[in-house]
């Protein structure tokens, strides 16, 4: 092959380059890129959607061990009257504390990770675990309450159920704690606030009698 031959093929292919890079539509560059971006946005707002469920899940369980407890308060009650019926502001103040924080517990259900509804079921939480304790320190003025078959059987019901809603809330915790990890760091920290998740609360614990079950030492 001559070098005219040679000069000729090049300028074809030339020719060809020209013509395919002319007939690439410009459009694809910018339609990928907003693509990719969309891309990111959905798997943002889909791991975000997870770990809020995960932590909804987990407050569902501290709500079957709260509506637990609240249903053995009334038991525990009626059966401390029938030794000590003359301790009435005593019993009056449990009763008054356990519906506070049923109706708390209620609101926290519809609204978890809420920080007013988590802050309004941990006081209650808190008061109604003082109540009790007073309560149960109460009961040691009278042997034959203390006695009864019935009476301990509630006091270790709800002794076990103070332990499952511990170990419920940690649960809850530590899904809530991984769920503002994640909205807080970079790139979810740029869409959270825009599709609507704010950061979630924590169910602290604000009282000693909220970290364990009342207990009375026979």
């Amino acid at each position: 092959m001559n070098i005219m031959s040679q000069l000729n093929i090049m300028a074809q292919l030339a020719d060809g380059t020209e013509s395919s890079a002319a007939s690439f539509p410009v459009w694809i560059v910018p339609v990928a890129i907003v693509a990719v971006i969309v891309l990111w946005a959905i798997g943002v707002f889909n791991g975000l959607t997870r770990k809020r469920n995960a932590y909804k899940n987990a407050f569902a369980q501290i709500d079957v061990q709260l509506k637990r407890r609240y249903d053995l308060v009334p038991n525990l009650v009626e059966t401390v009257k029938g030794y000590a019926a003359h301790e009435r502001e005593t019993l009056e103040a449990v009763v008054k504390a356990r519906n506070v924080a049923a109706a708390a517990a209620d609101a926290a259900a519809k609204a978890a990770g809420d920080p007013d509804a988590m802050s309004r079921l941990a006081s209650a939480e808190a008061s109604l675990g003082g109540a009790l304790s007073r309560l149960l320190v109460t009961v040691e003025r009278y042997p034959d309450l203390k006695a009864n078959q019935n009476f301990l059987s509630l006091q270790e019901e709800l002794t076990s159920t103070e332990n499952k809603v511990s170990f419920a809330r940690q649960a809850y915790n530590d899904a809530v704690t991984s769920f503002n990890d994640t909205r807080s760091v970079f790139p979810a920290v740029l869409l959270a606030g825009a599709f609507g998740f704010p950061e979630a609360k924590l169910l602290e614990v604000e009282a000693p009698e909220m970290r364990q079950a009342p207990q009375v030492k026979f």
